[in-house]
């Protein structure tokens, strides 16, 4: 149970890099003498030092002459495999190493590539004490939207949608009508603060003229994500100003004007959610949001591209419109948001 209550540590640490580290994974590192902490870290910007390394830091910053020897007496508990190759940083296993560590306590193995088990071969030829798969399940929960473009080459999808308790998703002649209340809206901002993309289609822009932005919040603005196959949307909406990084994804050109860029894809009407999945994975992006529309909703749930749906329903009922999409999957979370309900599944 010591093992499980550092660790736990460990990942409250790494959530707090969330939103800032992608498509880095989220890491805490917490450095234990004698069952007391002496040093925490997270990786909290993605370039910037790893969480090893700035726990290492925390503990030659407090503890000056004396941190030498109490690093070689101590146990460090970290959520990921700490890697083994020269990215972006040097590698966190030689740092442990140099430092002498006693012991190393690991959450999940990292399944990248260059670490996938390297990093943990390298402490324990140093002659370092390795136990790992300590809260594997958490520990890969926290980092699901990294372990998921590793393993699947794809973003993690999330869908999202309001939805009028007889099953609406919005009108008949595409007009703009909210369906969830204020603090729904507040909470979906929160979350386009914690992915990297927003997706949605034509037409919802054309309906909607959406910001796609976190303004009821305080966060970074995720890149948009437009499908426009035939570039119809007028150059004077919402989605070409310069908040944030805008991808159009269409049938016509592929062009960079400022922070616009357009993406040309061939056949868009075969296989458009494999297509862009495969096609964001190239471009690093670890997480998307997609808001829309239905048809869009539809079509990722049909070719089974998805790990998350979130979905508010309002107690309005409209009798009529747009049916919203049918999705079958675990339900991870009921709750209510203002007077809306919220349901989280998952795939």
């Amino acid at each position: 149970m010591v093992h499980e209550f550092y660790m736990r540590r460990c990942l409250e640490l790494a959530v707090l890099g969330n939103g800032n580290v992608s498509p880095n994974p989220m890491v805490g590192c917490v450095i234990v003498h004698e069952d007391q902490i002496i040093g925490e870290g997270y990786h909290q910007k993605i370039g910037e030092a790893h969480a090893e390394v700035n726990a290492v830091k925390n503990v030659l910053d407090k503890y000056g002459d004396s941190a030498a020897d109490l690093l070689k007496n101590a146990t460090a508990y970290v959520s990921l495999e700490p890697c083994a190759h020269f990215g972006k940083t040097p590698p966190c296993a030689d740092l442990l190493i140099k430092h002498q560590i006693k012991k190393v306590v690991i959450g999940n193995p990292d399944p990248f590539e260059s670490v996938n088990g390297k990093g943990i071969e390298k402490l324990k030829s140093a002659g370092i004490e390795v136990v790992s798969g300590i809260l594997e399940e958490e520990c890969k929960l926290v980092n699901r939207r990294f372990f998921t473009r590793i393993n699947e080459h794809r973003p993690y999808f999330i869908l999202k949608w309001a939805q009028t308790s007889d099953g609406f998703f919005a009108p008949e002649d595409q007009s703009q009508q909210w369906i969830s209340g204020a603090e729904a809206k507040t909470l979906t901002h929160q979350w386009r603060s914690e992915e990297d993309a927003i997706l949605v289609g034509k037409n919802t822009v054309l309906a909607d003229n959406p910001q796609l932005n976190t303004r009821e919040v305080v966060g970074k603005n995720p890149i948009r994500l437009i499908i426009d196959k035939n570039l119809e949307i007028p150059s004077h909406y919402h989605i070409f100003n310069e908040v944030a990084k805008t991808i159009i994804f269409n049938e016509i050109k592929t062009d960079v004007v400022g922070n616009i860029h357009y993406v040309q894809m061939e056949d868009m009407h075969f296989y458009l959610p494999q297509k862009i999945a495969y096609q964001l994975y190239l471009m690093d992006i670890q997480s998307v949001i997609i808001e829309g529309g239905a048809n869009m909703l539809s079509q990722f749930i049909a070719a089974n591209l998805w790990n998350e749906a979130r979905i508010f329903t309002s107690n309005a009922e409209w009798k009529k419109g747009i049916e919203a999409p049918k999705i079958n999957g675990k339900i991870l979370e009921e709750t209510a948001v203002g007077n809306d309900k919220l349901q989280i599944l998952k795939r």
